[in-house]
């Protein structure tokens, strides 16, 4: 082979190695939230990746979970452009790094989960101002909750769920915000959570969306990612991948230790 014929297949190959790069989304999970997302010990699993999986896949894409301490650094990674994608919800904030889809992946109600021994008087969000909250770091709840919470120095910031309903049922906190769904699946297996339970007074409806960072490639494909996730929404995927992922959780949790 002569020189500019290695130069040549040099070069092929170079711009084929970027394309092959080019079709691996990195997606950031933090599994802490089943059945939305949580970890078996050897893989991510739940709805989250699943819903990732299939969106890109059918897009033509590789998908590259990445798992970090918490959820603060899954957004500042997406934010910065070192992961493509996060299952997320919208904020003026995030939107300022991220493009989130138009189509939600699902519709999610925040509840407030307290000690049936320590009464919490909820009606307002300023009622909580008198209450001790625990949440997870880069957890946002809307505007005027992240105002309430700066303007009151509350809440603990933890890095784990089971920590939170931990200290909420040794008393050390009064209240935790927590998607209803995945409240209500920690407290069905944690030990001595009988006392814990949900007010029925929603704290707020947020949804769930396909939040892609304005430094990746992928932003440029919007119109795409939205019109795959109507279809999967449509063809009735995502209501299916979200029944299997509690089952699937359900049927973990219910394992002999040394099964698992």
């Amino acid at each position: 082979m002569t020189a500019v014929g290695r130069l040549l297949w040099l070069l092929l190959a170079l711009v084929a190695g970027n394309a092959l790069a080019a079709e691996k989304v990195r997606y950031c999970d933090y599994p802490v939230y089943p059945p939305i997302s949580w970890s078996d010990g050897k893989q991510v699993r739940g709805l989250a990746p699943s819903v990732v999986k299939k969106l890109f896949g059918e897009l033509g894409y590789e998908v590259e979970t990445v798992v970090l301490g918490n959820w603060k650094r899954c957004l500042l990674d997406a934010a910065e452009g070192r992961v493509d994608v996060v299952l997320a919800y919208s904020t003026a904030q995030r939107q300022q790094s991220m493009l989130f889809s138009t189509v939600p992946v699902l519709r999610e109600e925040v509840a407030l989960f307290i000690n049936r021994q320590h009464p919490v008087q909820f009606e307002r969000l300023e009622d909580l101002a008198h209450y001790r909250g625990g949440l997870l770091f880069g957890e946002s709840y809307g505007v005027e909750f992240d105002r309430m919470v700066a303007q009151n120095d509350n809440i603990e910031w933890v890095s784990d769920s089971r920590q939170n309903f931990g200290k909420l049922i040794r008393g050390r906190i009064d209240f935790i915000t927590q998607e209803r769904r995945t409240g209500q699946l920690y407290i069905e297996s944690l030990a001595g959570a009988q006392d814990i339970v949900a007010l029925p007074k929603a704290l707020s409806v947020d949804y769930l969306r396909v939040a892609v960072s304005r430094r990746s490639p992928l932003a440029s494909q919007m119109p795409q990612i939205n019109a795959q996730l109507q279809r999967m929404v449509d063809a009735g995927d995502i209501e299916r991948l979200l029944d299997e992922s509690e089952v699937t959780y359900r049927d973990m949790i219910n394992l002999p230790v040394n099964e698992q």
